[in-house]
C-alpha cells in the first residue's frame, strides 16, 4: 500500500529520513527517486545521521558512486547511481555485498533497469508548489511495516 506524505520544508524531509532509518533492517534497501533538487540528498542525510551520529558528514556520493557508513545497528552503503551506464555496474561496486552485510540507500534506482532488491522501500519525491510530497511504496519485508513519522 502506497503512502503519500507532505514535506513542506527541509526539516520534514530530514525527519522522514530519520523515521525510515528507524524502520530499516539489515538486508533491505531504501530507493530514492525524484528530479534533481527534489530533496533526495536531504532525506538521505537524515537517514544516515539517524543510523550513525547527528553530525555525520554525509556528502552526496555522485562522484564516488558509493559511501560506506559503519552504523551502530548494521553497516549502511549509500549508492548514487546517476552516472551509471549499465545496471551491472551497481553490482560491480558492491550492491549485493552491501545487502548481505547491512542495508543500502540507493539514489536513482531506475538505473538498475528493474533489477531492484526485493526487500525495499521505494520513496519518490515530487516537487509541488513550495514544498514536496513523498510517495512511499513498500516491497517484500517492508510491506505492512509502519513508519513512525
Amino acid at each position: 500500500m502506497t503512502l503519500t506524505i507532505s514535506l513542506p520544508d527541509e526539516e520534514a524531509t530530514t525527519r522522514l529520513g530519520a523515521a525510515v532509518a528507524h524502520a530499516l533492517r539489515a538486508g533491505e534497501a531504501v530507493c530514492l527517486s525524484g528530479p534533481l533538487g527534489a530533496g533526495k540528498t536531504t532525506l538521505a542525510r537524515g537517514l544516515v545521521r539517524a543510523l550513525t551520529k547527528a553530525d555525520e558528514e554525509v556528502p552526496s556520493p555522485t562522484f564516488t558512486l558509493v559511501q560506506f557508513y559503519p552504523a551502530e545497528r548494521f553497516p549502511l552503503a549509500h549508492f548514487d547511481l546517476y552516472r551509471l551506464t549499465r545496471a551491472e555496474e551497481a553490482y560491480e561496486i558492491g550492491l549485493d555485498e552491501a545487502l548481505e552485510d547491512g542495508a543500502a540507500l540507493i539514489e536513482w534506482p531506475q538505473r538498475l533497469d528493474g533489477r531492484l532488491p526485493g526487500h525495499r522501500l521505494d520513496i519518490e519525491i515530487a516537487m509541488e508548489g513550495g514544498g514536496r510530497t513523498a510517495r512511499l511504496t513498500p516491497h517484500g519485508a517492508w510491506e505492512g511495516r509502519p513508519i513512525e513519522f
